[in-house]
C-alpha cells in the first residue's frame, strides 16, 4: 500500500489530468478530437448545420462507439487507486471520448440551445462520466398522481438516483464544477422545465458531491427553482428539498421545514419526530413538544387532520411522551408551576368581571375591556399562546396544560393523564408532588380501570423508591447519612404498607364518585370499616346525606334499616350499649323519606314495629302501625301514579296491611283484628289470601256466619279463576259445618258459584254438589246435576264425567238405565273418545245378553277407529265375533276393517298414522303379538296383499270352504286378524 507521500503525489499528478472541458475542446486545441474518418462527418455538418437529425444521428453513432470501446478495454488492468480516484475516466480513451462527445453537443448547442432532448442527452452524458454508472432501480407499478406529501416523500426515497464508481471531488473538482457550469446554462436556456432542476438537484444526494456544491449552493439552488417555477410544480421539488434538509440535519433542516410548514402543515408530525431524531445533533424537545400541543388543540377543534390517522387524544399522548422523555427542558419546576397556577388563576377571576361585546346582526360592538383581534373575514382572531408557538423558548406549565387539554377533555383517559403527569413530576426528582398527583389521581377518577392503572404506577414508583434508597445504603459510608438513609427508607416502606391496605377503600371511592346514589357500594364501604364503630356511623350517616331516594339502585330502605339496627345492637361488635332511641329517630326521618317503591316505605314502618316487638314494647309497636295505616280522606288514588310520593300511596300497601292484620292477630283482640280486615276490604286491596286468612281468623274464633259473609265478600271481589279456590274453600267449610240442614241454602250457593263459573273450573263443584245431593238429597237432583255437569263441562273432562255419570246411574237405576247416557256420550265426544266409549257400551250390552246390539255398536265405532292406529278394538272386536259370531259375521268385521283401513289411507292420514304409531311406541301392537314394522315395510307389505277393498264378484263356494277352514283355524294361531286370508273374488 503506497505511503501518504505516495498518495499525495499521485493525487497532483492526477489532477494535473484535469480540466477537461474547460475551455471547451476543439480541434484547433485539441487535435485528437478528429481523425481522417471525421472529416466526411464534419464536411456534412458544415454543410447542414441546421439538420437536428444529422447532428443526432452523429451523437449516437459516437456514442455507441464509445460504448463498444469500453466493452473492449473492461480487460485492461488498471491500478485499484487510479480506478477509485478516476472512476469513469482511468482510461485515456474515456477522457478522449468525455472530450469528443463534449466538443459535438456544444457544436450542436450552438444552434438548437432551445432543444431540451439535447440538453438532457447533454447532461446524462456529463453525469455519467463525473457521477459514475447510473444504477437502474426495478419498480412494480406505477406512482399515484398528486400524492399527499408525507407519501410523496416515502416514494422520493425509493426513487433517488444512484450512482456507482464517481470520479473522486477532490481529483476531479474541475469536472464537477464543470459539471454544475453545464448545468446552469442549461437552466439559463429552459429554465421552465421540472425536469432539469430535477436532474440538477439530484447531484446534491450524491455521496461524491463536493461539500462546497452540496450545501450552500444547492439550498440556493433549490431556492431558485421554487422561485423559477410555477407554483403548481412546486410539490415537485419540495420533495426533494425536505429529503436533502433530512440528510443535511442541523439548522437546515428546520430552517426549511419551518419554510414549507407555512405553506402546508400536514408534515408537522413528521417534522417532530425530525426534531427528537436521536440522529439529529441538536435536538428541540421543547420546540416539538409545542408543536404537538399545538397539532393536539387544532385537532379537537376540528382545524387540523393527521395524515397518519391519529386521533385527538392520541396527539395529545405524543406530548406526554415528549414531555415524559425531556422533562426537564420541556417544563418549569415546582416553583415555577405554583406560580404560574396562580397567575392563571388570577387572569380567569378577572377575565369574568370585564363585560362582554355586545352583538346586533352579527356586528361586533365593544362596550369595554381591551381590544380584540379580528381577521380578514370578520372572524375573531385568536389570542397569541405562547405554549403554542415552537420558536417561543418559554417553558410549558404542564401540570395546567395536562389538566386544562386533557383531564378537561378527555374523562375516559384519566388514568393515563395522571400517570404521565406523575412521570413528569419524577423525571425531575420531585417526588413529593409526584405522590401529591397520584393521590389527587386516585380521588378523582371515575372508573375501575383508570384506577388500576393509576395505583399500578403508584406502587411501581414506590418500589423503584425503595429499591433506590436501599442502593443507596450499600453504598453509604457516612454513618449520619446512612441513618438519614434509613430513616427516609422506613417512611416509605410504610407509606407503601399503608397504600395496599387503602385500596379496596380507594376503589370503594371510585365505585361511589361514578354512582352516588349506589346502595350496594355505600354497603360495601361499612362492611370495609369492620368493627370501627365511629366511621361505620360516620359512613350511613355520609350514605343517607349524599343519596338521592329518586335515583338510588334497590335498597335504600334496607340502609336505614341497618342503620337503625347497628344502633339497635349496640355497634357492630354488640360490645356498645343500645341506643333505642337513635334507632327509633333514623326510622323516623325513613319513614319521611319519598322512596321509588310503596313498598320499601311499608317495609321501614314494619320494621320499626318489629324493632319494638323485639325488646317487648307491644303497645308502642301496634302504635307504630297505627301511624303507618293512617287512612285519609281521600282513597281514590292510584297505588301505581309515580307522580304522588310514597307516603300518599301508602294506605294501598298490601304488605303494610299484612303485617299490620298479622299484629293484630297476635297481641291483638278480636275486634281490633276484624276492624283492621274490614279496612283492607274497604280498601279494595285485598287478595284471596286474605279473605281466605279473615275467614280462618273468624272461624277459629267461633264466628262461623261472619265468615261465610266474608267468603261472599271474596267471591263478588274477585272473578274466576280468583273466584274458584274461595268458592271451593266457602262450600267445603258450608257443607262441614251445617251438612244437610241447610240444605236449600247450599243449593242456592252452589248455582251461584256455577253461574259465572267457566268450563274449565266446574268439574270440581259439579261433583261436590252432586255429592251433597246424593248424601243429603235426593238421588234424582244428584243424577239431574250429573248430567248438567256432561253439557257444561269443558271437551277434556267431559269423558270422566260420563264415566262417573255411567257409574252413579248403574249404582242408583241398575245396568239398563245407562243405555240412553251411553247414547248421548257417544253423539257428544270427540272421535278418539267415542270409540272408547262404544266399547264400554258394547260390554254392556254383552253383559245384558243384547249380542247384536253389541256387534252394531262395534260397527259404528269401527268408522272412528284406524286399524293402524286402534288395534285393540279391532282385537276386541275380533275376539267379539270369535265367541258370539257365525262366519257370515266374522266375514262383515273383515269387509268393514277393509273398507276403514281404505278410508284411512290417504297420504295426510297415513302419515298422521305413523306418527301416532311411533309416539306410542307401538305398545298396543306389541300387546297384540305384533312386531312392530316401519312405514316402508308396512307399504311393501300393503303392495304385495294387493288393493285393500272387498271384491264385488264371487268365484265360487270351493273358496269359501278353504276360507272357512282357515278362519277357524286361525284365532288358534295368531291373534292377528290380518293374518285370515280371505278371498278377495269370495261375494260376501
Amino acid at each position: 500500500m503506497p505511503s501518504v507521500a505516495a498518495k499525495t503525489t499521485s493525487y497532483a499528478d492526477l489532477s494535473s489530468i484535469f480540466p477537461l472541458t474547460h475551455p471547451v475542446p476543439s480541434p484547433l486545441t485539441h487535435p485528437d478530437l478528429l481523425t481522417p474518418k471525421d472529416l466526411h462527418r464534419e464536411e456534412d455538418l458544415l454543410r447542414n448545420p441546421n439538420s437536428f437529425r444529422s447532428w443526432w444521428s452523429v451523437l449516437q453513432a459516437t456514442r455507441e462507439s464509445y460504448v463498444a470501446q469500453q466493452k473492449l478495454e473492461r480487460g485492461l488492468e488498471i491500478p485499484e487507486e487510479i480506478r477509485s480516484l478516476l472512476g469513469p475516466l482511468a482510461t485515456p480513451s474515456a477522457r478522449l471520448n468525455l472530450q469528443r462527445l463534449t466538443y459535438l453537443y456544444e457544436s450542436a448547442l450552438v444552434h438548437f440551445a432551445g432543444s431540451f432532448k439535447l440538453w438532457k442527452s447533454y447532461l446524462l452524458m456529463r453525469m455519467s462520466f463525473v457521477c459514475g454508472r447510473p444504477v437502474v432501480k426495478k419498480r412494480a407499478g406505477g406512482k399515484k398522481k398528486l400524492a399527499e406529501m408525507k407519501d410523496a416523500l416515502e416514494d422520493e426515497v425509493e426513487d433517488l438516483e444512484e450512482w456507482e464508481g464517481p470520479l473522486d471531488p477532490v481529483v476531479g473538482w474541475e469536472e464537477w464544477k464543470e459539471l454544475i457550469a453545464v448545468f446552469e446554462r442549461a437552466l439559463m436556456y429552459l429554465p421552465k422545465l421540472p425536469r432539469l432542476w430535477l436532474m440538477y438537484t439530484s447531484i446534491f444526494f450524491h455521496p461524491a458531491c463536493p461539500a462546497i456544491l452540496s450545501h450552500t449552493h444547492a439550498r440556493r439552488t433549490f431556492d431558485r427553482a421554487l422561485r423559477t417555477l410555477p407554483p403548481s410544480l412546486h410539490a415537485r421539488i419540495w420533495t426533494r428539498y425536505l429529503l436533502w434538509a433530512e440528510r443535511k440535519g442541523g439548522l437546515t433542516t428546520f430552517a426549511v421545514y419551518r419554510r414549507y410548514l407555512s405553506v402546508d402543515p400536514s408534515l408537522s408530525e413528521r417534522y417532530a419526530q425530525l426534531l427528537l431524531s436521536p440522529v439529529n445533533s441538536d435536538p428541540r424537545p421543547l420546540e416539538a413538544a409545542k408543536l404537538l400541543l399545538s397539532l393536539a388543540r387544532k385537532a379537537s377543534r376540528g382545524e387540523y387532520t393527521s395524515p397518519e390517522d391519529k386521533s385527538p387524544y392520541q396527539l395529545l399522548e405524543s406530548f406526554i411522551d415528549v414531555v415524559e422523555k425531556f422533562s426537564d427542558q420541556v417544563g418549569l419546576d415546582v416553583e415555577e408551576t405554583l406560580e404560574s397556577n396562580r397567575t392563571i388563576a388570577e387572569a380567569e377571576e378577572s377575565a369574568k368581571e370585564v363585560p362582554e361585546p355586545a352583538s346586533i346582526d352579527g356586528k361586533l360592538i365593544r362596550v369595554g375591556g381591551p381590544a380584540v383581534p379580528v381577521t380578514a373575514n370578520g372572524d375573531v382572531a385568536k389570542p397569541y399562546d405562547p405554549d403554542e408557538d415552537p420558536l417561543n423558548p418559554k417553558k410549558l406549565n404542564i401540570e395546567n396544560i395536562l389538566k386544562k387539554d386533557g383531564l378537561g377533555v378527555y374523562k375516559d383517559q384519566a388514568g393515563r393523564l395522571w400517570t404521565g403527569l406523575a412521570t413528569y413530576w419524577i423525571k425531575r426528582a420531585e417526588f413529593d408532588r409526584a405522590k401529591e398527583t397520584f393521590e389527587i389521581g386516585l380521588k378523582s377518577v371515575l372508573t375501575v380501570r383508570d384506577f388500576n392503572q393509576i395505583f399500578d404506577s403508584y406502587g411501581e414508583f414506590g418500589q423503584s423508591l425503595m429499591d433506590a434508597l436501599m442502593e443507596s445504603l450499600r453504598d453509604e459510608e457516612d454513618e449520619e447519612e446512612m441513618a438519614e438513609t434509613e430513616k427516609e427508607l422506613d417512611q416509605q416502606m410504610k407509606d407503601f404498607e399503608e397504600l395496599a391496605d387503602r385500596r379496596p377503600f380507594l376503589l370503594n371511592d371510585v365505585m361511589i364518585r361514578r354512582n352516588p346514589n349506589d346502595v350496594q357500594e355505600w354497603e360495601k364501604r361499612i362492611a370495609l370499616w369492620g368493627e370501627d364503630d365511629e366511621k361505620v356511623a360516620e359512613t350511613y350517616t355520609q350514605a343517607l346525606e349524599t343519596i338521592n331516594p329518586r335515583k338510588s339502585t334497590p335498597n335504600l330502605h334496607r340502609l336505614y334499616i341497618s342503620f337503625a339496627r347497628f344502633y339497635e345492637e349496640g355497634g357492630v361488635s354488640g360490645q356498645a350499649e343500645a341506643d333505642l332511641d337513635s334507632a327509633r329517630k333514623i326510622l323516623e326521618k325513613a319513614t319521611k323519606i319519598n322512596f321509588k317503591a310503596v313498598d320499601d316505605l311499608a317495609e321501614i314502618w314494619c320494621e320499626w314495629a318489629e324493632m319494638e316487638l323485639r325488646h317487648d314494647n307491644y303497645d308502642e309497636a301496634i302504635r307504630v302501625m297505627q301511624r303507618a295505616a293512617v287512612i285519609p280522606k281521600n282513597t281514590k288514588i292510584n297505588y301505581h301514579d309515580h307522580t304522588l310520593s310514597a307516603q300518599a300511596r301508602l294506605l294501598k300497601s298490601l304488605k303494610l296491611w299484612s303485617f299490620y292484620v298479622d299484629l293484630e292477630e297476635s297481641i291483638g283482640t278480636v275486634e281490633s283484628t276484624k276492624a283492621v280486615y274490614d279496612k283492607i276490604l274497604e280498601l279494595r286491596i285485598a287478595n284471596a289470601q286474605i279473605i281466605v286468612n279473615y275467614a280462618a281468623f273468624l272461624e277459629e274464633n267461633k264466628y262461623f256466619e261472619e265468615s261465610f259473609k266474608v267468603y261472599e265478600r271474596g267471591v263478588e271481589l274477585f272473578t274466576f279463576p280468583v273466584s274458584f279456590e274461595i268458592w271451593n274453600i266457602y262450600l267445603s267449610k258450608f257443607i262441614k259445618r251445617y251438612g244437610g240442614t241447610k240444605l236449600e241454602r247450599a243449593r242456592d250457593l252452589f248455582e251461584q258459584a256455577l253461574e259465572k263459573c267457566p268450563p274449565k273450573s266446574c268439574k270440581s263443584i259439579f261433583l261436590m254438589y252432586a255429592k251433597l245431593e246424593e248424601e243429603h238429597g235426593l238421588a234424582k237432583r244428584a243424577m239431574s246435576i250429573y248430567e248438567r255437569a256432561t253439557q257444561v263441562v269443558n271437551d277434556e273432562d267431559k269423558f270422566e264425567m260420563y264415566t262417573i255419570y255411567i257409574a252413579k246411574a248403574t249404582e242408583n237405576f241398575g245396568l239398563p238405565a245407562t243405555r240412553p247416557i251411553y247414547e248421548r256420550a257417544i253423539e257428544v265426544l270427540p272421535d278418539r273418545q267415542t270409540a272408547e266409549m262404544c266399547l264400554r257400551f258394547a260390554a254392556l250390552e254383552r253383559k245384558l245378553g243384547e249380542i247384536d246390539r253389541a256387534r252394531t255398536i262395534y260397527a259404528h265405532a269401527s268408522q272412528f277407529c284406524d286399524p293402524r292406529t286402534s288395534p285393540r278394538f279391532w282385537s276386541e272386536w275380533n275376539a267379539f265375533e270369535i265367541e258370539t259370531g257365525s262366519e257370515d259375521t266374522f266375514r262383515e268385521m273383515l269387509r268393514i276393517k277393509r273398507s276403514v283401513q281404505a278410508q284411512f289411507n290417504t297420504e295426510a292420514s297415513y302419515l298422521a298414522a305413523q306418527t301416532m304409531a311411533a309416539r306410542s311406541g307401538g305398545q298396543e301392537a306389541k300387546e297384540d303379538g305384533e312386531e312392530s314394522m316401519d312405514a316402508m315395510a308396512a307399504a311393501e307389505r300393503q303392495a304385495g296383499k294387493g288393493p285393500a277393498f272387498v271384491a264385488a264378484k264371487a268365484t265360487g263356494p270351493a273358496k269359501a270352504d278353504g276360507d272357512e277352514g282357515e278362519a277357524t283355524a286361525a284365532p288358534a294361531q295368531s291373534t292377528n286378524a290380518d293374518e285370515i286370508h280371505i278371498s278377495d273374488d269370495e261375494d260376501l
